[in-house]
């Protein structure tokens, strides 16, 4: 494993994380402790140390068996949550921005990862005017403060936010997540060079385009699973997709080398991102994701490059 500075946390952390949305039991399928267990155990023997939570995935379900598997192992973790959000229902939830209700999210977070402090709270996918609320941001300083919340962050709903991160410091916050893929490379115009410019780090959310970079699926795919995220999509732009993938498979991956291997490292190349968060759902998931660190194309003069105190 290999290990970057999350920007001015100047923190080390896996340059593969997991993203734990499919914990809080929305897309398919749940799980209990001991499962979750197997993939986090798995995880740390494989060098990933950085897990990404939320209220929302599941009513702090995803946390709860995130804090219980791990307990008594929490300083060999950097946990990153979120708030804003109110789990209501599969894939439906309520949002949340006073000062007050926050708090009481943290609160709630805390309680079900059994732990006294997160290492990354983020702003979850909030419009500009809950942003710009006037006593958000104060209040969340005081819990940094306090020491409940070690570092701010703020996960952009749009990959074009170059609003909320260039406002980033001014609100005491010190990463940024995005949606950056193969596929979707709209960051790279305006907001990864604001990360770079701000000194933030970057967690590079759904880095295998909903499993369009799986390599599992032909051009002529179909999806009807309302659980799958792709069933949402117009079939001309799925059928787009697929093909894109394609090419991309047969131009540029190497012969020999997993797509969703190959895909994680090639969200690892650029000089600004720190973290990718794919989703894993087994063992044999995490194994193939923590791959992406051996690959070559990983770059071993990226700037924020480190090593293990």
């Amino acid at each position: 494993m290999k290990y970057r500075r999350l920007g001015s946390t100047g923190l080390p952390v896996s340059v593969v994380g997991i993203g734990t949305w499919q914990f809080g039991g929305e897309w398919g399928r749940d799980y209990d402790v001991a499962e979750v267990r197997d993939i986090l155990d798995r995880a740390r023997e494989l060098g990933i140390n950085l897990l990404d939570t939320a209220e929302c995935y599941g009513d702090h379900l995803s946390e709860r068996l995130i804090g219980e598997a791990i307990e008594g192992r929490r300083d060999e973790w950097f946990i990153a949550t979120k708030f804003g959000h109110r789990y209501t229902g599969a894939f439906q939830r309520d949002q949340l921005w006073s000062a007050d209700e926050v708090l009481r999210q943290l609160d709630a977070s805390l309680e079900a990862l059994r732990t006294d402090h997160v290492d990354l709270y983020q702003f979850h996918s909030g419009k500009r005017e809950a942003f710009d609320g006037p006593e958000l941001w104060p209040a969340l300083a005081e819990q940094v403060e306090a020491g409940r919340i070690r570092h701010l962050g703020i996960s952009i709903g749009k990959n074009d936010d170059v609003y909320q991160t260039s406002r980033a410091r001014d609100v005491g916050a010190e990463a940024i997540q995005l949606v950056y893929n193969r596929l979707d490379r709209t960051p790279e115009q305006h907001v990864l060079p604001a990360c770079q410019d701000h000194d933030l780090g970057v967690l590079a959310r759904v880095p295998l385009a909903s499993g369009y970079l799986s390599g599992k699926y032909r051009p002529d795919a179909t999806f009807d699973d309302s659980r799958d995220v792709r069933s949402r999509h117009d079939r001309a732009v799925v059928r787009r997709k697929l093909e894109q993938a394609a090419r991309i498979r047969n131009e540029e991956v190497p012969e020999g080398v997993e797509m969703a291997t190959w895909a994680l490292a090639w969200c690892l190349q650029h000089p600004a991102v720190t973290c990718v968060i794919p989703g894993c759902k087994s063992v044999e998931q995490v194994e193939a994701n923590a791959k992406a660190a051996e690959l070559d194309m990983v770059r071993h003069d990226h700037p924020q490059a480190v090593a293990l105190p």
